[in-house]
């Protein structure tokens, strides 16, 4: 039995895969190359008060406004304040920040932040810590990893009384090698989930193709609870090009002093908040579709040309060299930007520690809700939740003795005896249709469970979702597994629990903007599904 199951192998998976193989052996799983996750698309950086003119308690305060009633406070006040220490973590692994000199870090300002305190690397941040974390993980010998294999359901086990809950254990997870098709399963004493998001459930998103929600799915599947689905960040600024749909223009762009205009030329976060373009996200997302609708104009802009071009290029290289890629010269050009489902802030319910509702089952990272971003996350504190969870996870997993006994354990997956009868391969038809559906709920999502909802919408959504899921079935229950109708499975149960939480939430909060409630509610309540 494995000591250790990590599924996912992006900053939180392989961060705390270094620090558990100090005290036992650990599998890192990776849905398909250990290169890919939404880590390594992070640009702008990572949160941590660094300097005196700053202090925890703005950091604090900042996270709190963002979240906008809805954080845990202990949850937030614990990850401010690990944060100098998850920086020094970075750094002993090789991570080496930007500097402005030999001794000064060089250090941004996002939206929602009132001090510079975002340290990065260019506008590659997240690329580089991953690189480095994952040499590391690459030449530690208590650490394996495995590539290729996609998760399709926990292995649970109601050992002791099937009518409570609280009793069910997880003993590791049945997988799909997604090259042979080969199911496998691993048992393990501890298995944690570090699978990201679910961006790939909408049409337009800034994440990797793998975005797919296969943590939630696969732990509501299991029973365990989720929280706070209805609140997705639709990040503001993605490149509007039809070649590059999921680049994002870092918020540093911003923070640098890069404008939003119209296609006039016209500043129009003036007149939204006082902040303008470093508002929180919900508003600056939101006032880019009031503009965009307002107009009749696909995409507003980005205006940084009163920057030179050599700034440009050596501070943000990466975005220069994409826009030049597709012709757009930043020095000269404003730059194209939509929208885009970013992040989510809710995800499998967990307390400080990591733990969900089944017992020896952990979620770290963007899978996780512990209440840190509450109802929308501050800008870059994405990285720093990846590490300060995946930290806890490591304390509370290295302070426990285990006594797990799976020998009298019935073991369990969902909906194990459903499909006895499948004998069929999928062909090229059927997964044309898996694409169609696929395509479906990602336009279905955008255009009624977007930046602004009601309950019309909202309701639209739920009712065709549901035949849609029916569809899904008969798939499910004809073909043997395969990779493709596993995801498509997943981001359905995802749309769907999204619709069932932005329903139940009748007010607006956050990233949660409804017509029909437009106003907050007095008490701040989380959605637990």
């Amino acid at each position: 039995m494995i000591q250790f199951l990590v599924i996912g192998s992006g900053v939180s998976g392989l961060s705390l895969a270094l620090k558990l193989a100090s005290i036992g052996k650990v599998v890192v799983i990776a849905k398909t190359q250990l290169s890919d996750a939404n880590s390594p698309l992070a640009q702008g950086g990572i949160a941590s008060v660094t300097h005196g003119g700053d202090s925890f308690d703005k950091h604090i305060q900042d996270t709190l406004v963002a979240g906008s009633g809805l954080c845990n406070k202990e949850v937030v006040v614990d990850a401010v304040e690990q944060a100098p220490s998850r920086i020094k973590d970075l750094v002993q692994w090789g991570v080496n920040f930007d500097t402005c000199n030999l001794d000064t870090l060089s250090l941004t300002k996002e939206g929602g932040h009132s001090k510079r305190r975002i340290l990065h690397v260019a506008d590659k941040t997240g690329l580089h810590i991953h690189s480095q974390l994952l040499a590391r993980v690459l030449e530690h010998s208590n650490i394996e990893l495995k590539e290729n294999l996609f998760a399709m359901d926990l292995l649970t086990s109601l050992e002791t009384n099937p009518f409570d809950p609280s009793d069910v254990q997880c003993f590791g997870a049945k997988f799909l090698h997604s090259q042979t098709q080969q199911q496998i399963t691993l048992l393990a004493q501890h298995t944690i989930l570090a699978t990201g998001g679910s961006g790939k459930t909408y049409l337009y998103t800034s994440n990797w193709s793998g975005a797919t929600g296969d943590g939630l799915a696969m732990a509501h599947r299991s029973g365990a609870k989720l929280a706070n689905l209805e609140f997705t960040q639709f990040h503001p600024t993605c490149l509007y090009h039809p070649h590059a749909r999921n680049f994002l223009i870092s918020e540093a762009i911003r923070g640098e002093g890069g404008i939003l205009i119209n296609s006039k030329g016209q500043a129009f976060m003036k007149n939204e908040h006082p902040l303008e373009g470093l508002a929180p996200r919900d508003i600056v997302a939101r006032a880019i579709d009031k503009e965009m609708k307002r107009s009749g104009q696909d995409n507003v802009f980005i205006d940084i040309r009163h920057k030179s071009k050599s700034y440009l290029q050596e501070r943000f290289p990466q975005i220069f060299m994409k826009c030049l890629e597709h012709g757009i010269d930043i020095s000269k050009d404003p730059i194209p930007v939509v929208p885009a489902a970013h992040y989510q802030c809710g995800g499998v319910l967990t307390d400080k520690f990591g733990r969900t509702s089944i017992q020896q089952l952990f979620a770290v990272g963007e899978t996780a809700c512990n209440g840190l971003h509450g109802a929308n996350r501050l800008a870059s504190n994405s990285l720093l939740d990846c590490l300060t969870s995946s930290h806890n996870v490591y304390k509370h997993i290295g302070s426990k003795s285990n006594n797990m006994d799976i020998s009298k354990a019935k073991l369990h997956t969902p909906n194990n005896e459903k499909h006895e009868t499948i004998t069929s391969e999928i062909n090229d038809d059927e997964l044309i249709l898996v694409t169609h559906l696929w395509e479906e709920i990602r336009r279905l999502m955008w255009n009624y469970v977007g930046i602004v909802r009601s309950t019309q919408r909202l309701r639209l959504a739920q009712s065709r979702i549901q035949n849609i899921q029916n569809e899904i079935d008969q798939l499910y229950s004809h073909f043997h597994k395969h990779k493709n109708i596993e995801e498509l499975r997943n981001i359905a149960l995802v749309a769907e629990l999204t619709i069932k939480a932005a329903l139940k939430r009748k007010e607006s909060r956050g990233i949660h903007f409804h017509m029909d409630y437009p106003e907050k509610n007095k008490t701040a309540i989380n959605t637990v599904l």
